[in-house]
């Protein structure tokens, strides 16, 4: 075994693993990081319960594991993302600040190293952190509340008359920077599970999806990330909640336990969720190094 739980175990101040991103905190064992370790052994190749093998055959990002850095007071984890031009990324788990530098340093020098464009540094916060920046992991949690159906004009995009679905497509591509057109294009090739939709006199204006409930690395079931967006022209009626909400009710209805959600700090999503009583597990700040 490569990790010492008793040295990484007090640096995790929020609940994510390189190459995996968030992870629910009753899954954060030092078998996920171990796993990671493993992975980078077979070139591009994913782990079983990897969120993101649902988009593609191969993997993009990989840890670096000659170059990890594991002492009592801190960890410092690089991952290379051979996507476009190249990027390194460097984990650091540690409290002191000094740990940012450390990673920059060496973002720096493996970016070299791969002659990768980009260099990151990845820092990990607790939940109770001053002036939090960066991206909130929040956990929706299916086993304490009911998530009723919100109703509204919200049901499967499969479900709407044809005239309706067809005006999916110029919704996606007016939200392609919220990933809806990527979106449709899996939905095209049938790669995904069922979006929901919301319709205003017969256009489409909303949407939430795929929605996928699939086992962790433990096997519990979890409700998988989603693509969400509204048309500026249509908010402010409350329609994002509506969709948030029924995609919960899906996702308890469908048998999942929890889902984990990445919002932009101030954001709409991010206030939605909040206003919506979910829990804050912490923080990721990324900066160039």
């Amino acid at each position: 075994m490569f990790f010492r739980w008793d040295w990484l175990r007090p640096v995790l101040t929020a609940p994510i693993v390189p190459t995996l991103g968030p992870v629910h905190p009753h899954a954060l064992t030092v078998d996920l990081f171990e796993d990671t370790l493993r992975a980078a052994v077979t070139d591009r190749s994913f782990l079983h319960y990897d969120k993101d093998r649902r988009w593609s055959n191969e993997k993009d990002e990989t840890v670096l594991r000659g170059d990890v850095v594991h002492q009592p007071e801190h960890t410092l984890i690089p991952t290379l993302n051979r996507r476009g031009r190249g990027t390194v990324k460097v984990f650091a788990y540690g409290h002191r600040n000094s740990v940012v530098d450390e990673a920059a340093e060496l973002a720096a020098k493996l970016a070299a190293v791969h002659d990768a464009v980009n260099a990151r540094v990845v820092r990990p916060l607790g939940p109770e952190t001053d002036s939090p920046r960066g991206t909130r992991i929040q956990l929706q949690d299916f086993t304490t509340r009911p998530c009723p159906d919100p109703g509204g004009p919200v049901r499967p995009l499969t479900d709407w008359p044809a005239a309706v679905q067809e005006t999916f497509a110029p919704y996606a591509e007016a939200m392609a920077g919220d990933g809806l057109a990527f979106l449709h294009t899996q939905m095209q090739a049938g790669r995904c599970g069922p979006v929901l939709a919301a319709s205003v006199e017969d256009y489409i204006v909303g949407a939430i999806g795929p929605m996928e409930v699939r086992p962790d690395a433990i096997g519990c079931p979890q409700l998988m990330p989603q693509y969400f967006a509204v048309l500026p022209e249509a908010r402010g009626q409350g329609l994002g909640r509506v969709l948030w909400r029924a995609a919960m009710h899906w996702g308890q209805s469908h048998g999942a336990a929890y889902q984990l959600l990445q919002t932009e700090v101030g954001g709409p999503s991010d206030r939605l969720c909040q206003s919506e009583g979910l829990t804050s597990l912490g923080f990721s700040h990324t900066t160039r190094a």
